[in-house]
């Protein structure tokens, strides 16, 4: 997935729906309803259900990182954890999910330690499993990458009751993020 220059102001609010970048360079919506319901690990080694558990009836802010990286994900990490401080302040119900991107490399052990040295609170969730289950989820998501190390500082950010999906650039400022956040939250 290629990043490229966007002349202009930012947006600072949410738009309705995200593009999500297919291998074919078409562009689809994220749907909740698109999103697979298969097994996935947390960082405790919990076996949970992807959608059921994670996502339904649920605001969700979702990053993508790999536990061995050494460029984007420790910041993007970082960002994240500041997220969840502003979130816990201003009493907004929204679970944090990290996707492993690296899911044979990164076992719940190995996303327990990544989420520690970051400080990860209650409410946010390291997901590996199965590759073929990360895949798929990747895949619906729009994010699917041929390789780790090519994966962008993307923040999705969904609301399933209304079924607003939309993305953020993830190193942005945390304000500027729980804005955005707040904003899908409050779309019933």
């Amino acid at each position: 997935m290629a990043l490229r220059r966007v002349k202009g102001p930012l947006p600072t609010t949410a738009a309705p729906v995200v593009p999500a970048q297919l291998e074919t360079g078409a562009t689809a919506p994220i749907s909740s309803a698109l999103i697979p319901d298969v097994d996935v690990h947390d960082q405790n080694g919990n076996r949970l259900k992807f959608k059921s558990d994670l996502i339904k009836g649920k605001t969700v802010a979702i990053n993508f990182i790999f536990t061995t990286c050494t460029g984007i994900c420790p910041p993007l990490t970082a960002t994240f954890r500041r997220v969840q401080q502003q979130l816990t302040a201003q009493k907004l119900p929204v679970d944090l999910i990290s996707i492993s991107v690296d899911p044979t490399t990164d076992t719940p052990e190995r996303l327990r330690e990544f989420a520690a040295k970051f400080r990860a609170a209650p409410g946010w969730t390291f997901v590996t499993g199965d590759k073929a289950a990360i895949d798929s989820i990747l895949q619906a998501l729009g994010t699917a990458v041929a390789n780790k190390t090519d994966h962008t500082p993307m923040i999705l950010i969904g609301n399933d009751v209304s079924n607003r999906w939309t993305r953020s650039y993830g190193l942005s400022s945390p304000t500027n993020l729980v804005k955005v956040i707040a904003e899908v939250a409050s779309d019933k």
